[in-house]
């Protein structure tokens, strides 16, 4: 008995868009956690990264529960003597957004190269705006209008047709 294994060619890609308005920081980063690394697929291996690619919109409207607003801390350090850095959950989601989810997302990641390479396929925006919308087979406001004006003219189209075939 044999084995399926996944080799890099049949690894196929999906782009998910994510509302982050008003859910909860640790909820949304293990949903999108699962998605960038691709374990919610039947063909999942830890060893290839066959996730897809997430965009999360609204990212200045996440919550947190409890107190984790003024007691949860950032760290990061320069590398230079006195270049440790600490700021809570509430400075940094008004200073940067998109860097409170992935870093939450990155820490449900492998700590390795494949992990550094999934969280590449994350894009996270603070509003509701993104450029992305090809990817995600969104239509602009320009292809909106354009195919309307295209409705209503096929609309008319048949109008017309219609008054032809009653008139015969």
């Amino acid at each position: 008995m044999s084995t399926n294994v996944l080799s890099h060619k049949q690894i196929q890609r999906n782009w998910h868009l994510i509302d982050a308005k008003n859910k909860i920081l640790g909820r949304l980063a293990v949903e999108v956690a699962l998605k960038v690394s691709g374990k919610y697929k039947p063909n999942y291996v830890p060893y290839l990264d066959n996730g897809d690619f997430v965009v999360i919109t609204n990212a200045k409207d996440i919550k947190v529960t409890g107190k984790k607003a003024l007691q949860k801390k950032y760290v990061r350090h320069s590398g230079y003597p006195g270049g440790y850095k600490e700021e809570s959950f509430s400075v940094l989601i008004n200073r940067r957004p998109e860097e409170v989810i992935r870093h939450a997302v990155a820490g449900m990641l492998p700590k390795s190269k494949l992990g550094k390479k999934m969280i590449t396929k994350l894009y996270v925006f603070a509003d509701n705006k993104h450029t992305f919308e090809k990817q995600l087979g969104m239509k602009s406001e320009k292809e909106i209008k354009s195919s309307e004006s295209v409705d209503q003219l096929t609309s008319k189209l048949e109008e017309k047709t219609e008054e032809g075939e009653s008139n015969a």
